[in-house]
């Protein structure tokens, strides 16, 4: 059943990409006039085009704005029932009494998880094209955890300054009383909220497949039309990006929720073409969102916290400087900054107040922080890019539809 399921997908796609008002036409032409204008979109960015660019960009950015007021217009009971209970919240934050205590602790963790989930959500928007949190922000986070953990021979870190700063607690603990499973303990919650996150990220490309698939409208995401002419080429695919790609297609659709999770708990680069298929072959959503949350903020996060934990372990990271420092010539001067770089971290974690650290910026340090404001920026950039280019190709369709009319 599948099978016919897969012959009539690559039926329509044929006759979807070669008929027109009736007629049929050269697909070659069309596929010309297509990668021509693809190549015309590629060429609106910033430093290309910067005053076009933004132009588009403001356009494009009405425009959202417009769809979304229509859209929460179109909701205005939930919209409604949302204000009303921000309201009754806010009262509840404002007025004295026994539970302010609770309302603190709750805002506190309430906006610890929603950092985290907004950074996971950033990581998997775009289809792989997010910016990367958890090289930027979980990686680091869970590795100062790990080296602090190992330095006080403790997680109990006292709240506050923790989690905004990591100081060693006031009562002794002896040598070597700290586990993984502490370590791990420590950090779940924001790593499972960045998981969650991730998972999130994956909806938009489902819910996108899902009504083209239902609507039977040749939908304008080019991911998507990617995925349609990988299906029709399934079987003359010969490079090994195609043939893993459809692999993964292949486990999705005829494993269903256990192949999701599969896909879903390592970590895969290919498991963004997930949601378009999930959605195309109209999978159901708990089957889809289910799999992928349990994959991504259970089984994949315990994966990732482990590596980075047993890499920034304290004998681990002491062989890395060891090795570092027995490099042949350059050794002894990059050996340098990384002992040094320890070493103030050290005497940080164990100073109540900021200012009994020492003053100093370690070029590790400096770099790393310039690395995060590049790749910010960076993704930025390419928002602004991605909008205005999304402009630029209502333009053409515009176009072509008043083409098709004369």
């Amino acid at each position: 059943m599948a099978e016919n399921g897969t012959d009539c997908d690559q039926r329509r796609i044929r006759m979807g990409k070669e008929q027109h008002n009736g007629n049929f036409t050269d697909s070659s032409i069309l596929s010309e006039r297509k990668r021509r204008e693809r190549e015309e979109r590629l060429n609106i960015v910033l430093w290309k085009n910067p005053l076009v660019t933004l132009q588009y960009f403001c356009l494009e950015a009405l425009i959202n704005l417009k769809e979304w007021t229509i859209k929460l217009w179109r909701r205005r009971g939930v919209l409604v029932c949302v204000l009303v209970a921000l309201a009754l919240l806010t009262a509840m934050y404002y007025i004295e009494g026994a539970h302010q205590q609770y309302v603190r602790y709750m805002e506190k963790k309430f906006f610890w998880c929603a950092y985290w989930v907004g950074l996971g959500i950033l990581s998997s928007v775009g289809l792989g094209t997010g910016l990367h949190t958890f090289l930027l922000y979980l990686g680091p986070h869970i590795a100062s955890v790990t080296l602090a953990a190992y330095e006080c021979n403790s997680v109990n870190f006292p709240e506050p300054p923790y989690p905004d700063q990591i100081i060693c607690p006031d009562q002794e603990t002896t040598e070597g009383s700290i586990s993984l499973w502490a370590i791990i303990s420590k950090v779940r919650l924001e790593a499972c909220m960045w998981g969650a996150g991730t998972a999130i990220g994956e909806l938009p490309p489902y819910f996108m497949a899902r009504a083209a698939r239902l609507s039977g409208a040749e939908p304008d995401d080019e991911e998507y039309q990617e995925f349609e002419e990988m299906l029709e080429h399934a079987e003359a695919a010969q490079d090994f990006a195609s043939r893993a790609k459809l692999a993964v297609q292949n486990l999705v659709q005829k494993v269903g929720f256990f192949g999701i999770l599969a896909c879903a708990s390592i970590p895969n680069p290919l498991f963004d073409l997930a949601g378009i298929t999930c959605g195309h072959f109209l999978v159901p959503f708990w089957t889809f969102f289910g799999a992928t949350l349990i994959g991504k903020a259970v089984i994949k996060m315990h994966i990732q916290k482990l590596f980075v934990i047993i890499t920034f372990s304290k004998h681990i990271v002491e062989q890395m400087v060891a090795l570092i420092g027995a490099i042949p010539s350059i050794g002894p001067s990059l050996q340098k900054p990384f002992q040094e770089y320890l070493e103030a971290q050290r005497i940080k974690l164990h100073h109540k107040s900021d200012s009994a650290v020492p003053q100093g910026e370690n070029w590790l340090s400096w770099m790393f922080e310039k690395l995060v404001i590049v790749m910010v920026c960076y993704f930025i950039l390419s928002i602004i890019n991605s909008m205005a280019q999304s402009y630029a190709k209502r333009l053409q369709q515009k176009m072509y539809s008043e083409e098709k009319t004369k």
